[in-house]
């Protein structure tokens, strides 16, 4: 059996987290160059994708911190969740096996 379908429970909530991440990521580094309300559609994309995240994030920080922190702060929840998931699972003894 393929390995991608066997390990299912890993592989796709640990994509999804680090298409999340990353998209924050790219996020982040694209906020520092253009307007928030900039109607391209790679910021559009990045916006539609990240902003759950960063709604979320911003119920759990104070109000006072500026967007950019909250965006930074959304970057290390989605990174402790994918290390959260990692841990449960290695605990459970469900992570894939390197075979040779």
């Amino acid at each position: 059996m393929n390995p991608l379908f066997q390990y299912w429970y890993f592989h796709l909530p640990n994509f999804v987290l680090a298409a999340i991440m990353y998209s924050l990521i790219g996020r982040l580094i694209l906020s520092l160059f253009v307007p928030p309300d900039w109607k391209n559609y790679i910021w559009r994309a990045f916006v539609a994708i990240t902003d759950p995240a960063v709604r979320f994030t911003r119920l759990v920080t104070p109000q006072a911190l500026p967007g950019i922190v909250v965006m930074v702060f959304a970057i290390l929840w989605v990174m402790l969740l994918r290390i959260a998931l990692f841990a449960a699972l290695g605990s459970l003894g469900l992570l894939p096996t390197v075979s040779a």
